[in-house]
């Protein structure tokens, strides 16, 4: 299991970046949510890593 909480805003990233943080659910700062892990949550993670804190469960 995989911890993802949003820790900055993503105003003022490209409009891919937001549609990741969107399809993750992260809606505001400091909400989270867990996932199962996997390549493709991997992938995502990837592309918005300056944007959120990964925590392993």
């Amino acid at each position: 299991m995989v911890k993802v909480t949003l820790v900055k805003s993503p105003i003022g990233e490209v409009k891919s970046v937001k549609a990741t943080i969107a399809a993750l659910g992260l809606t505001k700062i400091r909400s989270s949510k867990t996932f199962e892990d996997s390549a493709t949550l991997r992938g995502q993670l990837t592309k918005v890593g300056h944007l959120v804190k990964v925590e392993e469960e």
